[in-house]
Formats: C-alpha cells, structure tokens, sequence
C-alpha cells in the first residue's frame, strides 16, 4: 500500500517566495509555514478547505501555536500510525479546525522509530491530553512536556504497546463449557 500524501513540489508564486524555499501561493498557508523551517505542504490536497501540513517533530508544538493564533482554534483528533518498515516509522497526525475561515488543517510528524519523542501539544490545546495518552499506551509515542502521561486504556500493569506492528498478538485462553452439548 502507498502513501497518499507524499511530499511533491507545492504550488508557488514568484511573489510568496523566500531565498532558497518555496512557500505555497495561499496567503494563509504562506504564513503558517513561513516561521518554521521545516514546514512544507502536501500536494494534492485532500479536499476543498483542507491543507496537509508536514512539520519536524521539534516544531511541533510552535506550530500548533501559530496555528491556532492563526485562526485554527479547534483541536478535532490526534493520532499516532505505525508504518513499521519506513523511516520515520511513526506518524503523529494532528487535526485542526478553524471554523470562521471553515479549514481543516492536517499537521503531520514523523516519528523516528528508535526515538519515539515528540513535544506534546496539551499546553496549547488542552483537549488534546487524552488523544496523547491512548497514542502513548497503544504505540508507545511520548509526549515531552505532558502534564500525565500514564496509560489510559490498558492496566498499569500492562507491558508493551498493543498497536505496533511488531507487537506480538497475545492469546487468552477459553474454556468452553459442555452445558450445550445434548446428552
């Protein structure tokens, strides 16, 4: 299975250009990438009023900021992906709303799967703390500055992260019962 949103060239003008990088033509996505370095677009785009945003996992957090001083005042999800054999192994994906511009803003992260450490987001949007932890009990992604990254969904017993892929699948032994069995 490919990746539908692989980086390619944006669309630019000549006039939203900096020296040595290619901002994209729309004013608003212009300046959401233009503070950060390592922001870039995805092209196509996944729908009218939404923009795929890829961003450096150290960013993460400044650009959750400008994005909701942006217009982007609502947090929608959080969700971290295993893609075990690619690197970076792990993608956190974050959705962003702005209801008086009506855009929807993906912002993705790659992940490295030896270092799986980003900046948590909790202190900009607080409604993202419980999407941290179940991405941390179920991956084992941690969020860096999470006022309480404990497990959510799983005991505190538990070992390991269910959701990667390389994981094992675990059994729980049945007993069956012979009460249906006719005599």
């Amino acid at each position: 299975m490919t990746d539908d949103l692989s980086p390619v060239e944006p669309v630019v003008s000549e006039a939203s250009s900096e020296p040595g990088r290619l901002l994209p033509d729309d004013p608003l996505l212009a300046g959401l990438l233009r503070p950060h370095a390592s922001a870039e677009t995805l092209l196509p785009r996944p729908g009218p009023g939404q923009d795929v945003v890829v961003v450096a996992r150290e960013e993460l957090a400044e650009f959750a900021a400008t994005a909701r001083d942006a217009g982007f005042t609502t947090f929608i999800d959080l969700c971290a992906v295993d893609y075990l054999n690619r690197d970076p192994r792990y993608d956190v994906v974050v959705v962003l709303l702005s209801t008086a511009l009506r855009r929807r803003l993906v912002v993705r992260v790659g992940v490295p799967g030896d270092d799986p450490v980003v900046p948590s987001i909790t202190p900009v949007f607080p409604g993202a703390n419980f999407y941290e932890r179940e991405a941390w009990d179920l991956l084992g992604v941690q969020f860096v500055g999470h006022p309480d990254l404990t497990r959510i969904l799983l005991p505190d017993e538990w070992v390991g992260h269910p959701l990667r892929k390389d994981e094992g699948v675990g059994s729980v032994p049945v007993q069956f019962r012979d009460s249906h069995k006719a005599t």
